[in-house]
């Protein structure tokens, strides 16, 4: 139910045993250490000036026709 992003609802963690809770937390956390590893390799091969905002591809010259 977690990976479908609904997650668990309040009665449903309230019912369950204590071993099954704990179960979940576990994958859950193995699920986000690995998502958390993903996104720091993506970043890793990002230059740190790729996140610099680019202007216009526009020469100033042809945009007046004197």
């Amino acid at each position: 139910m977690y990976h479908g992003g609904g997650g668990f609802i309040h009665s449903e963690i309230y019912n369950m045993p204590i071993w099954m809770r704990r179960f979940h937390i576990s994958k859950i956390n193995e699920h986000n250490k690995k998502q958390n590893e993903e996104i720091e390799k993506s970043q890793k091969g990002q230059s740190p000036h790729s996140n610099k905002p680019m202007g216009p591809n526009i020469n100033p010259s042809s945009t007046y026709n004197f």
